[in-house]
């Protein structure tokens, strides 16, 4: 290796960095045009599978190819990555009937692929090939051969993968993404697949999962009752609130630390029974309601906390918005 090495300007570096976005621009055009009937060919036969999509290619192809499975995977399209030369040493029985293969190598020539496709033909999985163009072993024993066209690597030798593996990466995104039409793939179908990620928080928690229930004592007071007394149920019950409710435990109302506050305001007198002060018709939701659509009402209408009711009018349980942002709910 040469230990030489070429001083440059910072204008320099910046134009060689465009130079090489640009030529990667150029393959992605390229790629364009080799989107036809193939394409829609490998997308049936995708959909079709009873099993998973298993994605297999050498060096920069695999690197690439994990990605694209890791998209499959994320997105409705059960499937893994299989490292070529693994598979054949005792991976390949990862790959079973019902599966299709989806194969990447930029010449087509892959002698790790080759020695796969005698097993990959005997259990007779469908094979869909992504390669540069059409010659080549890889293509030829493909059913359904997906091209990049011959676009020039980024590299200034014109050897490592660059604009090539960008092309890759973008049809296997392609591909990914018309699955997701084909399925109709909504978004609480990917929060299933990633309940770790704020976005999983956002879809998948609901409102029962964050509610305090009638077993933690929630504070409860009957609409005669005097304000002296709400406070105490107040300030046990540690929810910013009491709910008022009538002789047959039924909902009539809500009085909270706001309200209070501006009773006190007005000097109003701490034995005045609660009908007098409490919120009539005070917002509630339904328990199987997202929390972040939760979130979306108390922001709306101004106030803290929602009642969840249940069908006779009586207090299930309480959500606050403490509740609600303690668990990341955005």
């Amino acid at each position: 290796m040469s230990n030489t090495q070429v001083d440059l300007t910072y204008e320099q570096f910046i134009s060689t960095a465009i130079e090489a976005i640009n030529t990667e621009i150029s393959a992605l055009s390229l790629l364009t045009e080799q989107i036809d009937d193939r394409f829609a060919q490998a997308c049936d036969i995708i959909l079709a599978c009873k099993g998973r999509v298993v994605v297999t290619g050498m060096g920069k192809s695999g690197l690439i190819g994990r990605k694209i499975a890791a998209t499959f995977a994320s997105t409705g399209t059960p499937a893994f990555f299989m490292h070529p030369g693994e598979a054949g040493h005792g991976d390949l029985g990862m790959l079973v009937k019902g599966d299709v293969l989806l194969a990447i190598s930029n010449s087509g020539e892959s002698d790790e692929i080759k020695m796969l496709l005698p097993v990959v033909k005997r259990l007779d999985i469908p094979l869909i090939s992504i390669s540069r163009d059409k010659r080549g072993m890889l293509p030829h024993a493909a059913d359904i051969v997906l091209t990049l066209g011959k676009s020039q690597e980024a590299c200034p030798l014109n050897l490592a993968p660059t604009s090539s593996t960008t092309a890759t990466l973008a049809l296997g995104d392609a591909l990914a993404v018309a699955l997701v039409h084909a399925r109709n793939f909504t978004s609480e179908d990917f929060a299933l697949s990633h309940p770790a990620g704020a976005l999983g928080r956002q879809l998948l928690t609901r409102v029962e999962d964050l509610m305090h229930t009638k077993s933690e004592d929630l504070p409860l007071i009957h609409q005669d009752e005097p304000l002296q007394e709400a406070l105490f149920t107040m300030s046990a019950g540690r929810l910013g609130m009491t709910v008022v409710t009538d002789d047959n435990d039924k909902v009539v109302g809500v009085f909270t630390d706001g309200d209070l506050r501006r009773g006190l305001e007005k000097g109003i007198d701490l034995k005045t029974p609660m009908r007098e002060l409490m919120v009539s018709n005070p917002r509630h939701v339904n328990k199987t309601m997202r929390a972040s659509d939760a979130l979306s009402v108390m922001n709306e209408s101004g106030i803290s906390q929602l009642l969840i009711i249940d069908e006779k009018n009586c207090l299930e349980a309480i959500i606050t918005v403490h509740d609600l942002l303690q668990a990341g709910v955005k």
